[in-house]
Parts: C-alpha cells; sequence; structure tokens
C-alpha cells in the first residue's frame, strides 16, 4: 500500500490534493489539525493520512495468479459455475439460468487468459471468503447474481474488482452534511448500553467545531448510566463546547432554545436494552418533545448478526435514517455490518475504529467498507 500526507489550510484542500493524485480509490486513515509557523505567525492546518492499494484485487487473487496454470479447462464452465455456486448458497437445486450467446462471450473473453478450472477455482474461493466472514446467504447469492449479469466482461484479472463492487452496491452510505447553518441542526444517537454512543458523540462534536468551524452544543438524557454526565462534562470542559442536561422530558424544548444560535447540537440518549419496550418507549418520549433532523442507531461491529438485527428491528420506533458501527478495531469479521445494512436498508453514515478523540471515526464509503467485509482490512 502507497501511504501519503497531504496539508493544506482546509480539510477539503487536503482532501483534493488527495483526490488528484491518488484517484477516488485512496482511502483517509486518519485526520488531524496541526500548528504551522510561519512570518504571519502561528496558524492551523489540517493534515490527511491517506493510502491506496498497489492493486484492486484480493490477496487470494494474487496467490491464484501464482499458482501454475493447469491444463486447459472449458472455459464455458463459468456458467454452469454460477449455477452451482448459487445452488451451494442456498442448499438447493440450480437456479440462475445464463444465456448461450453470452457463455460465449464469456468463452471468448477467457481464451488465452486463464483456464475454466482456474476461474471456478476463484469462484469457489469468493463464496467460501463471505460465507467465512458471516455474510448471509441471500446476499451471496445477489453478489452471484451481479457477477452473472457482468460475466461477459469477466475474466482471472478483475474477479476480485467485481466482487468488491459487487458488495459495495449492496451498502447504502450517506454523508453528515450541515447545508443550512441558519437553522440549527439537531442530532440524536441512539442504541443499546456500551456501543459508544458518548464517545462517537464527542468525536462528531469535535470534527464539527475543529474541522468545519461550527458551533456546537451538547445535550444528555442519560442520567441513568452511572458516570455518563461526568465522561461528557469533562469532554464538554475540555474542548470548549458547551453542554445540558435533561432529566425530564418537558425540559428538552427550554433547552433547544438556550442553543438556539448553535449550528448543531447533539442529543446523548441513554444506552436501552432492545428487549425492553418500556424503557425504549421512556427515551422515545424525550426525543419526541423536540423536532429532531437526524437520529443515527449505534450498533457495535462485534455483535452477531442475530443480535444487531434484533436491534436494529426494535429501536426502528425512533425513525432513525442512518446506521453508526462502532469498534471496527475489535471485530473479527465484518459480513454482520453488510446483513444489517443491506437487510434494513438504512444508510450507514460512519465507522469508527478506536477511542481516540476525534481521529478514530471514518466517513461510510462503499468501497472501503466492501473492502473490510472482504478482506477484513480496510486498506490492505
Amino acid at each position: 500500500m502507497k501511504i501519503k500526507k497531504y496539508v493544506a489550510p482546509t480539510l477539503k484542500e487536503a482532501s483534493q490534493q488527495m483526490k488528484k493524485e491518488l484517484g477516488e480509490q485512496a482511502i483517509i486513515l486518519s485526520t488531524r489539525v496541526i500548528e504551522s509557523d510561519d512570518k504571519s505567525g502561528s496558524r492551523r492546518l489540517f493534515e490527511i493520512t491517506s493510502g491506496i492499494e498497489d492493486e484492486h484485487i484480493p490477496i487470494m487473487m494474487k496467490n491464484m495468479e501464482k499458482r501454475q496454470k493447469s491444463e486447459a479447462g472449458d472455459p464455458s464452465a463459468f456458467a454452469s459455475e454460477l449455477q452451482k455456486l448459487a445452488a451451494k448458497v442456498y442448499n438447493e437445486k440450480p437456479n440462475i439460468t445464463l444465456d448461450r450467446d453470452k457463455n460465449d462471450s464469456v468463452n471468448d473473453r477467457l481464451r488465452g487468459s486463464a483456464s475454466g478450472d482456474q476461474l471456478k477455482e476463484v469462484l469457489k474461493t469468493v463464496v467460501d471468503t463471505l460465507l467465512e466472514n458471516e455474510v448471509q446467504r441471500d446476499i451471496i447469492s445477489l453478489v452471484l447474481k451481479q457477477l452473472k449479469e457482468n460475466q461477459k466482461f469477466l475474466d482471472m484479472k478483475n474477479v476480485g474488482s467485481y466482487v468488491l463492487s459487487s458488495i459495495g452496491s449492496l451498502i447504502p452510505t450517506v454523508n453528515f452534511e450541515v447545508n443550512d447553518k441558519s437553522k440549527t441542526k439537531i442530532v440524536a444517537l441512539v442504541g443499546p448500553t456500551g456501543v459508544g454512543k458518548t464517545t462517537s458523540i464527542a468525536k462528531l462534536a469535535v470534527i464539527s467545531k475543529i474541522l468545519h468551524n461550527l458551533d456546537i452544543g451538547l445535550i444528555s438524557i442519560d442520567t441513568f448510566r452511572l458516570g455518563a454526565l461526568d465522561q461528557l462534562r469533562i469532554f464538554s470542559e475540555v474542548s470548549n463546547i458547551e453542554m445540558l442536561v435533561a432529566y425530564e422530558e418537558e425540559e428538552m424544548p427550554k433547552l433547544l432554545n438556550s442553543f438556539k444560535k448553535k449550528d448543531i447540537v447533539f442529543i446523548d440518549t441513554i444506552g436501552r436494552s432492545q428487549n425492553n419496550p418500556e424503557s425504549l418507549n421512556k427515551s422515545k418520549k424525550f426525543l419526541d418533545s423536540i423536532d429532531i433532523d437526524e437520529i443515527t442507531l449505534v450498533l457495535s461491529a462485534t455483535n452477531s448478526t442475530k443480535n444487531l438485527m434484533s436491534v436494529a428491528k426494535k429501536f426502528k420506533i425512533f425513525n432513525y435514517n442512518s446506521l453508526l458501527f462502532t469498534k471496527i478495531d475489535e471485530a473479527v469479521s465484518y459480513g454482520n455490518i453488510l446483513n444489517v445494512a443491506s437487510s434494513m436498508n438504512v444508510p450507514t453514515m460512519f465507522l469508527t475504529n478506536g477511542q481516540v478523540i476525534p481521529d478514530d471515526i471514518i466517513s461510510a464509503d462503499p468501497g472501503m467498507m466492501a473492502k473490510l467485509i472482504y478482506t477484513g482490512a480496510m486498506g490492505s
């Protein structure tokens, strides 16, 4: 991987420098604010550390190309192999049909570049890798169907890229934006206990204040968890961001009125179990007492698909419109992220990969997330 740093007076300029040199495939590894001394005195600069892969092909593809080529097989086996792979996913008879004229196109495409047996081996590895990474079978089938639709363009050198593209197309994402500074934007984070809502709010607050020069306010309704208020209060003092506390739902409109000149107000909610409807409804009453622009559901990437789906479904009472996955650095596989994001059809906004404020948070990008899900790493 090629890693390079870009420094500019604004985060936007640094990002533009990165994209100009490395292209759209570049991945932002970290951002930070640095102080620079020049003739005009000390000034604030923004540094982006970015990386890009030497090749956009999974490691397994590189290993495959090193193997000694087997005796030439029938390239048309690719078509039937997709049928077999679909059957493997569903444990039933093949149900994907391919047109003969498309099969002929595949034959022409692969002849002289790789044998049908080699490509079959790669496709089997694709399915095995997705299963190992705990991607659900119905989603694997969608990936296979996309490969089928693009079969006439596939060869040994680009299968990996098509797999990543297919996975990325199944992951909706959305950017965090403040388009109208004349109106205070209200953002609430909800989720179960222990997923990192408070730390995520701290990261978003610092990024909004330092990188985007916005006036930020914090409201906490987490008066139940021991030490929660102290944690956020210490952060607000260190970062010089004003914080208020709501003990009763009736206080919410008054507190927001106190922040009416702020650009963004972040609301930290109480962590609730998805299996306790009464406590969920109690938290919901706080949020229902005001107008909220965005509600983000915070989920831990370390949890199983079954648990995440339970949380995502039961927290739907909050009408959340985006997802934030935490603890990427602690998870061992990432198929659960794809399963939830695709099944719930809710866009992912951020991922967090550590406790450092504000560095360890990443804007969601389909390409980066596809690499994470398929290879287990964001940049390698």
